[in-house]
């Protein structure tokens, strides 16, 4: 059971931490219905009381803006069409920084936009780019002709999430606005992140509803965005349950069936007790004793295994996983330690009952017939 809790746990925990780093817990855009997630955005003025208030919210760790823009990526043999995301100098990097695998972040200039950009590794093989190599960039104007621009690979990341890594490049949000022909007070919207993600429908109403908040913008979770994702994430509670379910059931048959040996080879040493005077409770409290030393044993040795297997899995990565179907590559663990103080006292709880059933045997045992059992 605590191996189980533990790769479910780390499971959704490491899914759920990919896409909030790459989009933080919530979106703050203009209200766009039935607006996709992988689309660019119509732009929002930034708002600088509306920022401030949302910012100086206690449940709010960091905000920053960000917009999209369709781009098409041209080397002298190859191009592959990406969903350009522009960020400014105010995000924190340390986000993104766990997907990084080669290069570094992208430098921003104050006076014009970063001629850098960063691409996934899928992209990188496609194009058979490397790191400080040139590539063509053309975006499509408003007035529907193209514009090239020549942009320097500074990094390659790699979230293991598909759909984010065949799509997206992440290069200036300036160049975003220049290219939409907007002011350098419009953007796409905001990306917020939280302290605490399991706050993430409170807190976005909170903000909707806060009076700075103007009317023409909305918010939206992660969990709204991308409900497949999240639907699939709960469904593993479900397989973790019936797993647990399944345990639960085989240990109570096991120890029934366990302590009903236990008394019925004891049967002549219970007719000798019964006939020099010993009372049923009596007998029974043997039976306990020595079944909750057992009990209790197991319960230790069984965290310890638990604990150095799953030790073993967080230093080696033991267990893998196919990356384009589950989103990592090797299964990851997290331990909580109420979780394995639950987990044993409520194995303790349940054996105590359990180990009831077959002492009641000794109350129908008689001293006389049990003395000449064989």
């Amino acid at each position: 059971m605590i191996v189980t809790l533990a790769l479910v746990n780390g499971f959704q925990e490491t899914i759920s931490q990919k896409i909030f780093s790459f989009w933080g817990h919530i979106r703050v855009t203009d209200k766009q219905p039935m607006h996709s997630v992988i689309a660019e955005e119509f732009p929002i003025k930034k708002n600088d009381t509306a920022f401030t208030a949302i910012k100086n919210d206690p449940d709010i760790e960091n905000i920053h803006p960000y917009a999209t823009r369709y781009a098409l990526l041209k080397t002298k043999s190859d191009m592959e069409g990406v969903l350009m995301k522009g960020l400014d100098s105010s995000y924190d990097f340390s986000h993104l920084k766990q997907f990084i695998k080669e290069g570094r972040w992208i430098h921003f200039n104050d006076s014009t936009y970063s001629r850098e950009i960063i691409i996934s590794t899928y992209t990188a093989a496609q194009l058979q780019l490397k790191l400080n190599d040139r590539v063509l960039v053309y975006f499509i104007r408003p007035d529907g002709s193209l514009r090239p621009d020549k942009l320097t690979v500074v990094g390659t990341y790699k979230t293991g999430i598909t759909e984010y890594d065949h799509t997206f490049a992440i290069g200036d949000l300036k160049l975003i606005q220049r290219l939409n022909g907007w002011q350098q007070d419009e953007i796409g919207g905001y990306e917020v992140f939280l302290k605490d993600p399991k706050k993430m429908d409170v807190v976005s109403s909170k903000l909707y509803y806060m009076n700075a908040f103007p009317q023409t913008w909305d918010t939206k979770t992660l969990r709204q965005i991308n409900p497949d994702i999240f639907d699939w994430l709960g469904m593993q509670d479900i397989t973790r349950n019936v797993l647990i379910g399944f345990m639960i059931v085989v240990a109570v048959i096991n120890l029934i069936t366990c302590l009903i040996i236990l008394v019925l080879e004891r049967i002549r040493m219970i007719g000798v007790l019964k006939a020099i005077g010993a009372g049923n409770w009596t007998v029974q409290k043997i039976f306990l004793q020595h079944s909750l030393f057992i009990t209790i044993t197991g319960i230790i040795l069984g965290t310890i295994l638990a604990l150095c297997l799953l030790w073993i899995q967080q230093k080696t990565g033991l267990i893998t996983l196919n990356e384009d179907a589950y989103y990592i590559s090797t299964a990851a663990v997290k331990i909580s330690a109420w979780e394995i103080g639950l987990i044993g006292m409520g194995t303790l709880l349940i054996c105590f009952f359990v180990l009831m059933i077959p002492t009641i045997i000794v109350k129908k045992i008689q001293p006389v017939k049990a003395i000449q059992f064989r």
